[in-house]
């Protein structure tokens, strides 16, 4: 994707709130086998390219996890492996949202579903716009391809689509101060 190209509308999170519950659904077609996807998710080689922060921890359900911040000084996260079952499901409580990718072969390729769940309704765009960026540098690293942005810029360029998208109520909680001293204005 060129530096001026929107992402596609299948790329874009979907809200969903039915049962109380507070979820953004994603589903990315990737062109690489499950188990290429998967080394992607679990090593740190990979995760370091597109994932937030480490993931210090066993990868084992039920195993303690220690999140650290790559870009910025914060305190770490900790969290909780929930599920671990290559290639095909990792769930992992990461502070406070719980994150699930599941696998499934497509083809040649993988139909990754990703969904994060929230605690609070007023930071959902912003999450699911880091997120999407996120999805967006995973593909680029599963390409073998140098991410074109950083992930700070993909977040700014889709954030307002997911403001759009989910309404004022997903939209009252910004960037933490530590993402706007590290990355500049959040808008």
């Amino acid at each position: 994707m060129t530096q001026d190209m929107q992402p596609a509308e299948a790329d874009y999170g979907e809200l969903d709130l039915t049962g109380g519950q507070i979820k953004v659904r994603f589903a990315r077609r990737l062109a690489h086998p499950p188990a290429k996807v998967w080394r992607a998710l679990t090593e740190e080689q990979h995760l370091s390219a597109w994932f937030p922060t480490t993931i210090d921890g066993e990868r084992a359900a039920g195993a303690k996890l220690s999140f650290s911040m790559r870009e910025m000084e914060m305190p770490p996260m900790e969290g909780q492996m929930l599920a671990f079952d290559p290639p095909s499901l990792l769930e992992l409580v990461w502070g406070d949202e719980t994150l699930r990718f599941e696998l499934a072969a497509d083809g040649a390729g993988t139909l990754l579903r990703f969904t994060a769940s929230f605690t609070e309704l007023g930071k959902v765009s912003r999450d699911a716009a880091g997120w999407h960026s996120c999805l967006d540098l995973l593909a680029a690293e599963l390409d073998g391809k140098p991410s074109l942005r950083k992930s700070d810029e993909l977040w700014k360029r889709v954030h307002p689509v997911y403001v759009q998208r989910f309404g004022p109520d997903a939209a009252t909680i910004g960037p933490p101060q530590e993402w706007e001293d590290a990355h500049g204005d959040g808008a």
